[in-house]
């Protein structure tokens, strides 16, 4: 077994780039704290704290470079420059043999791959930390050539690298928590425990596969976005079979001017995505990066990589929508009782001392033109804001606000007078008066009928069970009370009774 190498590994890679003398002020024994002081620092003291952090990521492989991906996105747990920093890592993972890669698919649908697809290119067209792509068509009806595929298939023996690393990783959360004066706040062990489940659902492609159907299904007939069918008879666990998809990457913004295509009206769409996917349907893409981004030659997205999205219920939607409202209008007070409405922050906080907070970190920003102000940066502020007030800030919020960073930052480029506020507030102003108005309540009553009209008949022997639960209860109630005071009185009896025979004896 490697685990003790690899811990060594890990142990000599935080002692290079010189993290053991970050950790140093926050080490809770003072005896540890002064013999950590007296070893010899590593090289790169001449490098920023946070890129050297990063540097050591890098270094330790590509688990460690999602974790530090996944680490990005919680500016309430990190501060500011390492957030940045650590936005920055990227997979830089070679490819594997295409052989392997077709074992890999044989093992996984059960036939060979000459008997599933007509073509198959065994030179990746892309390649990351988790699986690699590969070209193929399907069959005709006909034996010929058909339909173009993208064949993603999983690392061969990805799982032990991955449990191995992760089981260090939670062996460091539990000592962080002991040894570090903040350990207990930053919850390491729930941060390992979220990355757990997340590299998790991602090694299982059907679950990908399941989410682009969702998708998909959205989005049919939409003049925005496209999403790639799925070919369920050629996935597996490790493989994910998908129609090709024929675009020009997101970032070419020069070959996009050239094809003619309307950047402005593409930053708008990608608005419009988000919030369709976030508040009319209550799941969305999370991962929407450049790399996982094309342009169809209609001006269209395509939208690639359903490994991570995000999914929030109708009282996460409500109280968004509350929010972000609010922070249109600029109305503080409102944004900190819906925090505390939400459960988003502890019952006891005083709303008046979150206001103020809240007007602290938005005023500056506000001082801006909209088309200026980076509303994902402003859940960012906050979220930092929040470790004063104990904000238990949900996974699912997480991914929304990473996922408004980046579509911002891909509307801004497509159009740097691109008013992401102007664009939301209709369509957030739209929402709201869909779920609140009479419209709203219609439509609940319409969508709840049949289970009332099942429940009312029922109701009164419902009821009349009820009263004789709670009449029977009473009674049961009674008997305790009753052989409670039974006893209590029989032990005050013995008592003195046993008094009386000491007394007696002793005369």
């Amino acid at each position: 077994m490697k685990w003790p190498k690899r811990f060594w590994v890990i142990v000599r890679t935080l002692y290079v780039y010189g993290l053991l003398a970050l950790l140093l002020p926050h080490i809770r024994p003072r005896w540890l704290q002064k013999l950590c002081a007296r070893l010899p620092q590593g090289r790169h003291a001449d490098k920023a704290p946070a890129v050297r952090l990063r540097l050591a990521l890098e270094e330790l492989g590509p688990i460690f470079v999602k974790f530090g991906q996944v680490l990005s996105t919680r500016p309430d747990l990190i501060a500011p420059d390492y957030a940045r920093e650590l936005a920055q890592l990227q997979d830089n993972v070679p490819p594997f043999d295409g052989a392997v890669a077709m074992a890999q698919i044989e093992a996984g649908l059960g036939k060979p791959v000459a008997a599933l697809y007509a073509r198959f290119n065994p030179q990746p067209v892309a390649s990351a930390s988790i699986a690699q792509v590969h070209e193929a068509h399907l069959f005709d009806d006909n034996g010929g050539v058909g339909e173009k595929v993208a064949v993603k298939v999983l690392r061969p023996q990805i799982l032990p690298v991955i449990e191995q690393d992760l089981a260090l990783m939670q062996f460091g959360a539990v000592w962080i928590e002991r040894l570090l004066a903040d350990g207990k706040r930053l919850k390491p062990r729930e941060v390992v425990a979220e990355f757990d489940k997340y590299l998790h659902d991602e090694l299982d492609l059907m679950k990908e596969a399941a989410n682009a159907s969702q998708l998909r299904r959205q989005f049919a007939g939409s003049t925005m976005l496209l999403v790639p069918q799925v070919y369920y008879d050629y996935c597996a666990r490790n493989v994910l079979t998908i129609e090709w998809m024929d675009g020009t990457p997101i970032a070419d913004i020069a070959v996009l001017k050239a094809q003619g295509i309307d950047l402005k009206q593409l930053a708008r769409f990608g608005v419009e995505i988000f919030f369709t996917q976030v508040f009319d349907n209550g799941f969305f893409h999370a991962d929407m990066h450049p790399g996982n981004i094309m342009v169809a030659a209609d001006g269209r997205y395509i939208a690639l990589d359903f490994g991570i999205v995000g999914s929030l219920t109708d009282y996460d939607k409500r109280y968004l929508a509350i929010n972000f409202l609010a922070f249109f209008n600029r109305d503080y007070h409102r944004v900190a009782t819906a925090h505390i409405e939400s459960g988003w922050v502890p019952p006891d906080t005083r709303a008046e001392e979150l206001e103020a907070a809240v007007r602290a970190v938005c005023e500056p920003i506000f001082n801006k033109p909209l088309s200026q102000i980076s509303f994902g940066l402003v859940l960012m502020r906050l979220f930092e804001t929040s470790r004063r007030f104990n904000v238990e800030i949900q996974p699912q919020l997480v991914l929304l606000q990473k996922t408004l960073l980046n579509i911002e930052g891909l509307g801004r480029q497509l159009d740097p007078d691109l008013d992401l506020w102007a664009t939301a507030k209709p369509f957030l102003v739209r929402w709201m008066n869909e779920q609140m108005g009479v419209k709203a309540l219609w439509r609940n009553l319409k969508t709840e009928a049949p289970d009332w009209a099942q429940m009312l008949p029922s109701l009164p022997r419902k009821i009349n069970m009820l009263v004789d639960e709670r009449r029977q209860q009473e009674m049961r109630d009674a008997y305790i009370h009753l052989v409670k005071t039974q006893q209590r009185q029989n032990l005050w009896l013995a008592l003195i009774a046993l008094a009386l025979v000491g007394i007696f004896l002793l005369k």
